[in-house]
């Protein structure tokens, strides 16, 4: 982190999750946005990992601070979807590889007679 730049502000992601899950409608909510809101997840946490802020990995990028806060923030928003090419420079920003996997879909088991 550079001199003169506050401090990141501590936010534990999973006890917030947990917290929130214990709230009334929010489960529902929630699982309708669960790929979005595990996309931002992972850049939160790579980004406190390194140890950064916002403004340290938009000058990483070479974009504004703002441009950063709102791809955080664009999550269950379906208003911004981050290209992969911007997913990448985050990643690099915070000293991480971006690994996009697709899985298979468990297969429904057939009643048997």
């Amino acid at each position: 982190m550079k001199a003169g730049r506050c401090s990141p502000v501590p936010f534990n992601v999973d006890a917030a999750h947990k917290r929130w899950m214990k709230r009334p409608g929010f489960a529902e909510a929630y699982n309708v946005l669960a790929d979005e809101f595990a996309v931002l997840g992972e850049l939160l946490r790579a980004r406190q990992a390194a140890g950064m802020t916002q403004a340290d990995v938009a000058d990483s990028m070479g974009v504004a601070q703002a441009t950063v806060a709102r791809l955080e923030s664009s999550a269950g928003s379906h208003k911004h979807v981050p290209p992969v090419a911007t997913l990448r420079r985050y990643a690099d920003a915070v000293g991480c590889d971006l690994h996009i996997t697709l899985t298979a879909k468990p297969k429904p088991r057939h009643a048997t007679a």
